[in-house]
């Protein structure tokens, strides 16, 4: 005389599990696209540490910064370049980090630039870098000072 036992899961348990599942979805994939935003910022920085290595090169050796890439002794703007980067473009110093506009590019970034300036401080070279209104604040490394 078996009763009737019951086997499985009722449909609220079930329908729990989804919601459960469904909310942490929704909080845990904007955080997804913010972490994918910066890491793809990043390799502008690391395309920008060739250009920075030439520019503090020629202040050391001239006293002076640069006007553009040619006379800091980097290639085209276009030919430093990467999977996200776009271009790299020094202008009066200031670098310019361009992002891609398409393809795998995280669309907060798309098509936006970040600048990184030089600046002199009792013979030393420090680096500020700065949206210039363009890439959010937030996609930044915090290693950014303003």
């Amino acid at each position: 005389m078996n009763a009737n036992r019951q086997q499985g899961f009722t449909l609220i348990e079930l329908m729990i599990t989804i919601a459960i599942t469904a909310i942490s979805g929704a909080v845990a994939i904007p955080a997804y696209q913010d972490y994918t935003a910066r890491a793809q910022v990043s390799e502008g920085f690391r395309l920008a540490d060739g250009a920075k290595t030439s520019i503090a090169d020629f202040w050391t050796n001239t006293g002076s910064f640069p006007f553009n890439n040619l006379m800091a002794g980097l290639p085209s703007a276009t030919s430093i370049s990467g999977k996200y980067v776009k271009q790299i473009v020094v202008t009066n110093s200031i670098i310019t980090v361009t992002m891609k506009s398409s393809g795998s590019v995280a669309g907060p970034i798309g098509n936006k630039t970040f600048t990184i300036t030089p600046s002199t401080t009792s013979g030393s070279l420090n680096w500020t870098c700065t949206t210039g209104g363009s890439i959010a604040l937030k996609y930044l490394p915090k290693s950014c000072t303003s």
